[in-house]
């Protein structure tokens, strides 16, 4: 299912130019991109993840992760080969750093996904698992189709894309969960082969100039990224930025990839991120990967009573009408149907 790319330039050497994300990756005939998906054959670019998930799930919205867009709804889940990042502390390594020849994929045109979407009644799909920036010209093309069978779709990003690119990609994206990897430029180039400046620029642009709803996630690793000082640095760029009502998630590293000799990070450590972001003045503030129902509760920010309650990704109670706390009727932010 080879698919033409768009978001590339033809040098006068023969060589391609892609321009999907920040890489710029300049590409000889036969050879891939970094993510190993888009490849110059005979002097033009080609998607070749187009139509090649590695599988379909179906998975609570919460772990994507996202607790203010439809919190206790079902999404549809998929990803393919291949990554534009180079994270050494990788979750999903298996299928990040793979290329299609090396692991199992099924072929899936967009028609598929959303007859599938359809077919088990969900109300949104999530591209996930790797980024799904790589296989943009996809997204574009179950997005338009979904958007028109009202079902939604879900980005779960590292948001390093070029500024362009991203205005087609995200044209028929409802929401989206961010990775904020850490709030230095060493991190980013030491550990993720990548850099900050995009990332903090998509923020920006989801916030100010898209009606995508977005959470932000933070994998916080032991002695990299999880200094108080750090963690309050990143705040205070997020309140001045973007404000205190983008929800965000802190998470727990566990050893992986090529960072197996790195201690699994501690209840104590998330729980102490969460308190640095909440006392900073950020309304929502979560934990992950590690089970602390309390940090798991979306709370009323004005009487702070319990609004959503969950148990890992399991929605036990809902007390959200119409958008507002039952209680106080203040607005919660977010989009609850």
């Amino acid at each position: 299912m080879l698919h033409k790319a768009k978001w590339w330039i033809k040098e006068k050497s023969g060589r391609i130019k892609c321009t999907l994300c920040p890489r710029y990756c300049i590409i000889a005939e036969g050879q891939k991109g970094f993510c190993f998906v888009r490849e110059n054959i005979d002097g033009v670019l080609y998607s070749t993840g187009y139509g090649k998930p590695t599988g379909f799930a179906v998975d609570p919205i919460e772990k994507k992760p996202l607790n203010h867009f439809y919190p206790g709804s079902q999404i549809l889940s998929f990803g393919t080969a291949g990554c534009n990042l180079g994270c050494k502390f990788c979750q999903n390594w298996t299928m990040s750093k793979a290329k299609l020849d090396e692991i199992s994929s099924v072929s899936a045109t967009p028609e598929d996904v959303v007859a599938l979407a359809k077919k088990h009644n969900l109300k949104s799909i999530a591209y996930t698992y790797n980024d799904p920036t790589i296989i943009g010209e996809y997204v574009i093309d179950i997005s338009k189709l979904a958007r028109e069978e009202g079902i939604k779709s879900v980005m779960v990003t590292a948001g390093y894309i070029d500024k362009d690119a991203r205005k087609d990609v995200y044209q028929y994206i409802d929401a989206a969960n961010v990775d904020l990897k850490a709030f230095t430029e060493d991190f980013y180039k030491n550990l993720t082969s990548s850099h900050i400046a995009p990332v903090l620029d998509t923020i920006k642009w989801l916030k100010n100039e898209t009606n995508v709803w977005f959470e932000i996630t933070t994998l916080l690793i032991s002695n990299e990224n999880d200094s108080d000082e750090e963690i309050k640095r990143m705040c205070q760029w997020i309140l001045e930025n973007i404000g205190d009502e983008v929800p965000h998630h802190f998470t727990a590293f566990h050893p992986s990839f090529k960072m197996q000799n790195y201690e699994r990070t501690s209840t104590e450590t998330v729980n102490r991120a969460r308190k640095i972001a909440m006392d900073s003045g950020i309304k929502y503030v979560y934990t992950g990967n590690v089970h602390n129902p309390k940090a798991e509760i979306t709370y009323c920010p004005n009487c702070k009573i319990p609004l959503i309650e969950r148990n890992w990704h399991n929605v036990n109670s809902n007390k959200i009408v119409n958008g507002k706390c039952y209680k106080c009727n203040s607005k919660i932010a977010g989009v609850f149907g």
